[in-house]
């Protein structure tokens, strides 16, 4: 796990919506465009790569599954990714397999908009795609008869790391010949290191978001956990603290069998992920009125009249106590110790000691 040199530095300002909340990245292709997005909205940012991506022209797989579309006609191509679709042309290219020919009789449907503009932009023409950008809209489109009865065709889906099992096994219960091609894989990261040190610092709540872009990914990272021994603690932390970032249902999936419910932006976009980050995770913190002043309590800072401030690690995990039941109580010798650092990062008027020990927010 890679901690980002990101986020707004204390007392500069008002500060982003981000500043002082951890957010984990799990992807690996386009990672730095979506740490940079985060980053600029104030967040720390730790990277944890889940998976890796085998490249298009080293994977055997890849050139057998295009021999197999070669060996016949194929009636309808289905692109799911722009980046895989575009890929895969160009290995073939690259390999001197007559693939855009072959699929210049075939009906080509486009997932979303990046796929049409691949199949465009290698001189194929797009016949359909779905406003929702969903393989499970192209799978329905498929089944309803709109290309024609199924019974004997022969299609080609490209994958994008999922296998797309159910979409696959559905055509094929229809009656079609289904080729799958594979354009790029998704296999373990070659070092798993980071991504064990990711787990442990969610379960510990360290971060306050984890952000996924595959559905491969967020599989990953809920089998690492498995391998040692705290699927169950994994799960538990990102249901109930740890708050689970996808970029569209086909990502939440694994999630969402595991029993997390990852909350999701309406348009599968990068963009949209950090935005979506941004409505989230400052709403679930309150501004709390505190000897007449406002204070809201984030992960590894605070903002006190519209200022970051950011208490060491032992007045930072009391203040988090105390927000967390404003006005109660938190006595203990570590609370003790932690509030004459707290008041310094505070100043006065916030913290109140009480007879006996203990501190509590002068709510």
């Amino acid at each position: 796990m890679t901690d980002v040199p990101t986020g707004a530095p204390p007392g500069s300002g008002p500060p982003p919506p981000l500043a002082g909340y951890t957010v984990a990245v799990t992807a690996e292709r386009r990672a730095g465009e979506l740490v940079t997005l985060l980053a600029r909205r104030g967040a720390r940012v730790v990277h944890a790569p889940a998976i890796r991506v085998v490249p298009l022209a080293d994977d055997a797989e890849l050139v057998a599954a295009t021999r197999e579309v070669l060996a016949r006609p194929v009636d309808v191509a289905v692109a799911t990714t722009g980046v895989g679709f575009r890929g895969w042309l160009a290995a073939a290219g690259a390999w001197d397999l007559p693939l855009v020919d072959h699929l210049r009789g075939a009906r080509v449907l486009a997932r979303g908009p990046k796929a049409r503009g691949a199949i465009r932009g290698g001189g194929l023409v797009d016949a359909w795609s779905p406003a929702s950008e969903s393989s499970a809209e192209v799978l329905e489109h498929l089944l309803s008869g709109a290309e024609g009865p199924l019974e004997g065709r022969r299609i080609a889906v490209q994958l994008h790391g999922d296998p797309l099992a159910d979409v696959v096994a559905a055509l094929r219960a229809a009656g079609a010949e289904v080729v799958t091609v594979p354009v790029y894989r998704w296999v373990p990261p070659e070092d798993v290191a980071p991504l064990r040190r990711l787990v442990d610092s969610v379960v510990a709540g360290e971060v306050d978001a984890v952000t996924f872009t595959s559905a491969p990914a967020a599989a990953s990272l809920l089998s690492t956990a498995g391998e040692a021994g705290r699927h169950a603690e994994l799960v538990a932390a990102l249901r109930d603290g740890v708050l689970p970032v996808a970029v569209g249902p086909v990502t939440a999936a694994p999630l969402a069998a595991a029993g997390v419910d990852a909350v999701q932006p309406e348009r599968a976009r990068l963009g949209a992920l950090a935005r979506e980050v941004v409505a989230r995770l400052p709403g679930r913190d309150p501004v709390l009125r505190v000897g007449g002043r406002e204070l809201q309590v984030r992960g590894h800072a605070a903002v006190l009249d519209g200022r970051l401030v950011e208490p060491a690690p032992g007045p930072m995990a009391l203040l988090r106590a105390l927000a967390a039941r404003p006005g109660v109580v938190v006595a203990g010798p570590a609370a003790e110790a932690a509030v004459t650092g707290l008041r310094a990062a505070l100043g006065p008027g916030l913290v109140e000691t009480v007879a006996g020990g203990g501190a509590r927010l002068a709510v």
